[in-house]
């Protein structure tokens, strides 16, 4: 069965904002609600072995998810749903609450979305917080792309910012959110370079032609094995994730180009991730 690796739990009204709320709703209308709940995330997951689940805390961008709510949810079905922790590095004390979300609340990664966080992924700020993620040996999980957020600054957003952070903390397990689309190309090329970084395929089910793209790239730089399979719940959920890149398979665009072979796609979807991020 399929591993989950990015998914998300939210409340609106209570830990989302009503500008995140707003410009969820301009990007995706009625499709996509700003809030989800934990009976719907359940719901989802069943088709899945495990599934990674998360909120987010980024004050300036008016989300809050404590890792009190994460924990709970996880503590009803820990045979199946691993938690991750956020911290906001822009917060002096993500560090400590980093450290108390594993020690006492037993959450195992790390959620960071500098975009959505205003902070430089290669600041001072989140190289505290990093240094405990690498001391405790959690993997973490990047939005190192882009949002339909409004106030989200993109100069945080690259993902090559990630290939300074890989070389000072070689050590941390990263894994980057949503090939970094956009800038897909810099996402493989950053993951191809570092042997501890990963990317998750998860929220390009409603993109086939750049989903198309972004495997091609990742089969011809042949880093396939790096990929992982995420959903990003409540956008998506597992099942329609893996019809979609079922659908990819063995097809192409018009001669000569290539082809996602169906194995190839299958082995994605059906990947340990778990065991290649240090969690089993």
């Amino acid at each position: 069965m399929m591993i989950d690796i990015h998914s998300h739990v939210w409340e609106y009204p209570g830990h989302i904002g009503q500008h995140f709320a707003d410009d969820c709703h301009a990007a995706w209308g009625d499709r996509v609600p700003p809030g989800t709940t934990l009976a719907a995330h359940w719901e989802a997951m069943q088709p899945v072995r495990r599934a990674v689940v998360f909120g987010l805390q980024a004050r300036a961008s008016d989300i809050w998810v404590p890792n009190e709510y994460v924990a709970g949810y996880v503590a009803q079905h820990p045979d199946k749903l691993i938690g991750f922790a956020s911290v906001d590095p822009s917060d002096e004390g993500a560090p400590a609450e980093l450290e108390r979300a594993v020690r006492e609340l037993g959450l195992r990664g790390l959620k960071l979305g500098p975009i959505y966080q205003h902070v430089d992924p290669n600041g001072e700020r989140c190289a505290a917080v990093l240094r405990v993620a690498q001391r405790l040996h959690l993997p973490v999980i990047w939005h190192q792309g882009t949002t339909f957020v409004r106030n989200a600054p993109l100069k945080y957003a690259r993902p090559f910012l990630l290939d300074e952070v890989a070389a000072t903390f070689p050590d941390l397990t990263i894994v980057v959110a949503h090939l970094g689309h956009p800038w897909i190309d810099e996402a493989i090329a950053v993951a191809r370079k570092h042997t501890r970084i990963f990317l998750d395929v998860s929220a390009l089910a409603s993109r086939p032609w750049q989903c198309y793209n972004g495997l091609i790239c990742a089969q011809e730089y042949g880093i396939g094995h790096k990929l992982l399979f995420g959903s990003d719940f409540p956008f998506f959920t597992p099942r329609q994730t893996a019809d979609a890149l079922r659908a990819l398979a063995g097809q192409s665009a018009p001669p000569p180009l290539p082809r996602l072979e169906a194995d190839w796609v299958e082995a994605l979807i059906e990947r340990d991730s778990l065991a290649l991020v240090g969690l089993e």
